[in-house]
């Protein structure tokens, strides 16, 4: 009996191995397919049973040398790297060097409503300190370097959003401040810090405060794929977004490290609680992620081209990580892709087929859009055949085609409804709902 249990066990075994097997092979197939349709290119992910198993890299970190990308190219990640000035964060509330009660006031008083904004309200992002990045000036001053002093100038100008601690609204300007706060407790740069505290004891070697992008040190550019060709996105000054977004590294290393995080390697299970204390699905530097019927957690990440993603369900040990350098793709669905794989589900592959629009169709939404209380323009125009979109001071995207009056940009989850003969044309994103009318 002993004998035909293990038997029917081992077979069991094999039969989920060769299951994951096919699984990853689908996966790598739909990441290259991803790339050859210039849907995305970037590097990949996945960790099962508590440990990163599988990468999977595409496309070029250096499109114009024709560079190509591999597991030690460095992406810059945008917002993942909240979670690590949060965990920052929790250290020096370890070492009690401030409490989640300090008030910002302490640091920086000139903010408005600074005397009633504790440390935890900046790391749920319940403030009410006006989004920098909401701003149209934003775009004017984001490639040149600013000092501490011109940042929070500028944090400190804009009026409050709502009372402190009455509602979640995220806002970079948060973790900008917080990223300045660890600098003056510890009396050191916010890169030290990284270095210090995180990185070397995780021994991350490719983790770190990144700066202008330099191919040969293997760091990837982000780009627009437009016309058929690669164009390379400005670049932002990595003195502008601090704590709130600065960091580059790999998605392998992203895993091992909310990995370390989960197995309390960082910081105490009890201030990993604190951080996994969710309102409003956000906790500390951490986003709640719903999946079918399980929750994990992590965050993502946007920097020009550049998406990022971090996920991890500690109950399943299984985790993804991602970042594209081109994308012209619902990230989203690269997240459930993997996700799917990392669990051993199968998901369906996707169909590139072209649509088209009469050319003398797309030229009739030719012209520049407003829609009230929205801070941009955008100016819709017609380039090779194909219906652009450009809002000010920001590049230009192409839309892709769903019918003769209905367009989409999948990398944000933009969708556009032209209304012919208004004039106008409705635009949805996520929660925003507004009418553009043609001036």
């Amino acid at each position: 009996m002993k004998t035909k249990l293990f038997t029917v066990a081992l077979s069991g075994l094999m039969s989920l191995c060769f299951a994951q097997q096919g699984n990853r092979e689908k996966l790598s197939a739909y990441l290259d397919s991803l790339a050859a349709h210039h849907k995305a290119m970037g590097s990949y992910a996945l960790a099962t049973n508590g440990k990163p198993d599988f990468v999977k890299v595409t496309g070029f970190a250096d499109a114009e040398t024709q560079q190509k990308a591999n597991m030690k190219t460095q992406y810059r990640i945008g917002s993942v790297s909240k979670i690590f000035t949060a965990v920052l964060v929790m250290q020096a509330v370890e070492k009690k060097k401030l409490t989640l009660q300090t008030k910002l006031s302490e640091f920086y008083p000139s903010v408005p409503n600074a005397a009633q904004i504790t440390v935890e309200q900046m790391l749920q992002h319940r403030t009410g300190i006006h989004n920098l990045t909401d701003e149209k000036e934003y775009w004017d001053y984001h490639q040149k370097p600013q000092s501490e002093k011109q940042m929070v100038d500028i944090i400190a100008k804009y009026k409050s959003d709502f009372v402190p601690g009455e509602k979640h609204a995220y806002s970079n300007s948060n973790y900008i401040l917080l990223g300045y706060i660890l600098e003056k407790i510890y009396k050191k740069p916010y890169a030290d810090l990284i270095q210090d505290k995180i990185a070397k004891p995780l021994k991350l070697n490719l983790t770190r405060v990144g700066g202008k992008i330099n191919a040969s040190e293997n760091q990837a550019n982000s780009y627009f794929f437009n016309n058929g060709q690669f164009q390379k996105n400005a670049e932002t000054d990595m003195s502008v977004p601090v704590g709130a977004g600065n960091l580059i590294s790999t998605p392998t290393e992203l895993l091992k490290f909310i990995i370390a995080l989960e197995e309390g390697k960082l910081i105490s299970k009890a201030s990993l609680a604190q951080m996994k204390d969710f309102r409003d699905n956000y906790g500390f530097g951490l986003a709640k992620i719903p999946f079918i019927n399980k929750y994990g957690y992590g965050h993502s990440g946007r920097i020009e081209e550049f998406r990022s993603v971090v996920f991890y369900f500690p109950e399943d040990k299984a985790g993804i990580s991602f970042i594209t350098n081109q994308s012209d793709y619902d990230v989203n669905q690269i997240s459930i892709n993997m996700l799917k794989t990392a669990m051993n589900m199968d998901f369906e592959m996707p169909d590139f087929k072209v649509k088209s629009v009469d050319l003398s169709i797309l030229k009739t939404y030719d012209g520049t859009y407003k829609a009230p209380n929205f801070p941009l323009d955008i100016k819709i125009f017609v380039e090779n055949n194909k219906l652009m979109a450009q809002a000010t001071g920001q590049g230009a995207f192409a839309l892709e085609v769903i019918s003769d009056t209905e367009f989409q940009f999948l990398p944000a989850g933009i969708k556009i409804q032209f209304n012919p003969g208004k004039n106008t044309f409705d635009f949805k994103q996520g929660a925003n709902e507004l009418v553009f009318t043609k001036q």
